[in-house]
């Protein structure tokens, strides 16, 4: 299990999101090309592993997961932003079978132009959970 595993999770099984972001629009790693809009990416920025001091041991591995918001246009990206913060920000506890999860908000990036001229946007969260 992975943190993006964990978010996309979350964000798969919300009413909200989903009223937006169809669950087929909700992907890992890349979008395929001419998906319709809104759809949203999630995506590994950076892992850090604590490394068991003993074999078997469990580790506390903290990973910085980014949601990429696309949409056709600046009121739908904002829309789908905050029902993504929404979903995800400050989720604690099992998510997934994975236990001790922690999700905070990590940053913002700035509004971009992405393919098609869509409106493009990405939030990070720090992702913390037992491996």
């Amino acid at each position: 299990m992975t943190g993006v595993d964990i978010i996309g999770t979350l964000l798969r099984a919300d009413p909200a999101v989903l009223a937006l972001v169809p669950i087929e629009r909700i992907k890992a790693g890349a979008l395929p090309d001419n998906v319709a809009l809104p759809a949203l990416l999630i995506r590994s920025t950076s892992n850090v592993e604590r490394q068991p001091l003993k074999r078997g041991e469990r580790t506390r591995n903290t990973e910085r997961v980014t949601v990429s918001v696309r949409a056709a246009n600046y009121r739908d990206q904002r829309a789908a932003m905050r029902l993504v913060v929404d979903c995800c920000a400050g989720r604690t506890g099992t998510v997934a079978d994975v236990e001790a999860v922690s999700i905070l908000t990590a940053g913002r990036g700035p509004d971009t132009r992405g393919p098609g001229d869509s409106f493009d946007q990405g939030q990070d969260f720090k992702v913390s959970f037992e491996a």
